[in-house]
């Protein structure tokens, strides 16, 4: 199928006085979380919670700073998650996707809100 790429915005809800950030993020269905780069971090202002240990692709372990919350606005959606800070991207994992009721388009290779869900994200709660 190939990269898919989505226009997100992402904000610091501590800091309101900061403007948002526009962003070009890689949407990976396979990675859970959110991942941003150490330039987003400092330009959000957000604070450090934790150090976690996290595993790549390639199989080797770092530890990484964990930030938050974040806030993630994706057309009518939006989502308050925390966030790993490493690489040189931002990466859209499931959990915010899951989160904000959005899914992947393959035939037009794009990121969607629900379309069983178009004005209001739905979850399962069972």
């Amino acid at each position: 199928m190939g990269y898919i790429h989505a226009e997100i915005e992402l904000s610091n809800p501590r800091e309101p006085g900061l403007n948002p950030l526009k962003a070009r993020a890689l949407v990976d269905s396979g990675a859970l979380t959110l991942r941003i780069p150490a330039h987003v971090q400092l330009q959000l202002r957000l604070e450090e919670a934790e150090k976690r240990e996290i595993t790549t692709a390639d199989g080797r372990k770092s530890v990484v700073s964990y930030v938050g919350p974040v806030k993630i606005c994706f057309q009518n959606r939006t989502a308050f998650v925390g966030a790993l800070v490493l690489g040189d991207e931002v990466l859209l994992g499931a959990v915010p996707m899951e989160e904000m009721d959005l899914v992947i388009s393959p035939s037009r290779r794009e990121l969607v809100v629900n379309p069983e869900s178009p004005n209001i994200p739905q979850a399962l709660v069972k």
